[in-house]
């Protein structure tokens, strides 16, 4: 009965280690364009906001503190705050996720993986230089792309008339 506890306690002991360190790699979805793509034209009556972003570009990470606001603000309010991370999927482990947790981003986040940036840039809009941040504004009779940073009361003024 003893070595059969012991084997238990072994595979639960082992089973909460899994659980607990899991991958962090498992927390963050990866996609290529064509997987992330149905994020750009969902019919819904939802506001969605969609940031493109990059932990080593400066303006992006000082405007993420306005996105995570306007997420907690209006998350009842039907409105979807999306970033998409254009860091190498390479490191997912030694640097996005780590960034993610020390900036306690709570709105969703997902990596684009895509090396054809020439192709589907464009297809987030014609206008794209693929300059970041850039962000992405729309619900069913609204549609705006801009290639700038935004500080939290920019943003206000955009999703308030949406609200109505």
């Amino acid at each position: 009965m003893k070595k059969k506890l012991s084997i238990l306690t072994f595979f639960t002991v082992l089973f909460i280690y899994h659980v607990v360190h899991a991958s962090k790699s498992d927390q963050l979805k990866v996609y290529n364009f064509e997987e992330f793509e149905h994020w750009l034209h969902k019919e819904t009556d939802s506001i969605y906001v969609i940031n493109f972003w990059a932990t080593w570009c400066a303006p992006c990470v000082k405007e993420i503190p306005y996105f995570e606001k306007l997420y907690e603000n209006y998350k009842d309010q039907k409105v979807k705050v999306l970033f998409v991370s254009l860091d190498f999927p390479a490191q997912i482990e030694s640097r996005v996720i780590p960034f993610i947790e020390r900036m306690n981003m709570q709105a969703q986040v997902i990596l684009l993986d895509d090396t054809r940036a020439n192709r589907w840039i464009p297809r987030v809009d014609e206008e794209w230089t693929g300059a970041i941040p850039a962000t992405l504004v729309y619900n069913s009779s609204y549609r705006k792309f801009y290639q700038r940073e935004f500080d939290y009361e920019e943003l206000k003024e955009i999703i308030t008339p949406l609200l109505n």
